[in-house]
């Protein structure tokens, strides 16, 4: 199943993005209705939080007086762990067992208040935010939740910035006008890029490619690689020995495809085939391409690698997996670092790729890239002693 994060800060209009979600279909999974569920009267939770606490945490019909809670759970360091330690095994039980329930091609919506707060946004396939000035923020939370202006303003500072949130967000939903245009955007990114991206992860199919065209420098690049190796990192575990942006992308300035490129570095082929299962799991099917092209004076024993692409249509990626020490792993970050370093060498190459670029022109699919690879493989070979010679120790 397809697992998206929901969050967005108070008054952002989350709620409204999840109720459009799921008129749409999806099964949502509620973080603040499951904390809940976890310490109803008669729950196991609420009894352990009494035992921790004490019986004055319960209001007068028995459930539990959240003020109460807070007064004695956020006093200290400790007592906030004690709370966590009770209720987060909790809510993560409740919520693996929703999530066991839903149907194998759902879409499931985790709506998750603290999502970027907590770092979880690794362990879905995609992060979504809901957007809003603060000021709009603030006034909705008056109008409509009764909280009053110095209030909401404290709450919101206790909260993730703007800036973390877009750092943390695969797709950002505008809710500054408002409810109609909100759900038109939640109907777009249902449409477009959920429905698709769950029938790649289903059918471990990559994300369809367009035609080969280069695209100005976008400076989110890396940001959206980051969030990439972050879940890269999640599946692969310890068969990872590291996990590293490359490519055009990975290069400030220089124009390129928009088409993310990622290296995962294991121990051995056999290793990389390991992870396939896992990665294709995870939203990253494989894709029949074993090798890379060797250099000229390099082992052609040594250019062996395993390939997966990202079944998101809204973020193309190949994630190349290659041996630690081989030529093609090496070659992969020193040509990566040589055009960070030396101006010169990014001007040589973009000619090359826009060469390359019309080469492909009017073709699509495979034909397409490999007339781009006609062009650009020649240079390669070319510039392959210059770069290693420069960069030894990579």
């Amino acid at each position: 199943m397809l697992r998206i994060g929901l969050t967005g800060g108070m008054g952002a209009g989350k709620s409204t993005a999840a109720r459009r979600l799921v008129e749409l279909g999806a099964v949502l999974i509620d973080s603040d209705a499951i904390a809940r569920e976890v310490v109803a009267p008669g729950t196991e939770g609420l009894a352990a939080l009494v035992e921790a606490f004490g019986r004055d945490i319960l209001a007068a019909d028995g459930s539990l007086d959240r003020p109460a809670l807070a007064a004695r759970a956020f006093a200290d360091d400790e007592s906030r762990r004690t709370l966590n330690g009770i209720t987060h095994p909790l809510v993560g039980r409740r919520t693996s067992e929703l999530m066991a329930a839903a149907p194998a091609d759902a879409i499931v919506v985790q709506d998750v208040p603290l999502l970027v707060e907590n770092g979880l946004g690794a362990v879905t396939n995609l992060v979504v935010v809901v957007m809003a000035e603060t000021e709009t923020r603030v006034r909705r939370l008056e109008e409509f939740r009764g909280i009053a202006r110095a209030d909401a303003l404290a709450r919101i500072k206790t909260q993730a910035t703007d800036e973390q949130r877009r750092a943390a967000a695969d797709v950002l939903l505008d809710n500054n006008a408002g409810a109609a245009e909100l759900e038109r955007q939640v109907d777009a990114l249902w449409e477009h890029r959920l429905v698709p991206f769950e029938h790649n992860l289903r059918t471990r199919t990559r994300a369809p490619r367009g035609e080969v065209q280069l695209v100005g420098p976008d400076p989110t690049w890396d940001a959206q690689a980051q969030r990439l190796i972050a879940r890269l990192a999640v599946v692969c575990g310890g068969a990872a020995r590291r996990i590293d942006h490359i490519g055009s992308t990975a290069v400030p300035g220089l124009p390129a495809k928009d088409v993310l490129d990622i290296q995962i570095t294991v121990a051995d082929l056999a290793a990389a085939d390991g992870l396939r299962e896992a990665l294709e799991g995870a939203g990253f099917p494989w894709v029949e391409y074993l090798t890379d092209d060797p250099k000229p004076g390099a082992d052609p024993a040594e250019w062996g690698k395993r390939v997966h692409a990202n079944a998101d249509p809204g973020r193309p990626a190949n994630v190349h997996l290659r041996v630690d020490g081989w030529p093609n792993q090496r070659w992969a970050l020193a040509f990566r670092d040589w055009l960070r370093s030396d101006a010169a060498a990014r001007e040589e190459y973009l000619a090359v790729k826009q060469k390359a670029v019309a080469a492909a022109a009017g073709l699509t699919g495979e034909p397409a890239i490999q007339a781009y690879l006609d062009v650009k493989t020649p240079w390669f070979d070319e510039v392959y002693p210059r770069v290693i010679a420069a960069r030894p120790g990579e």
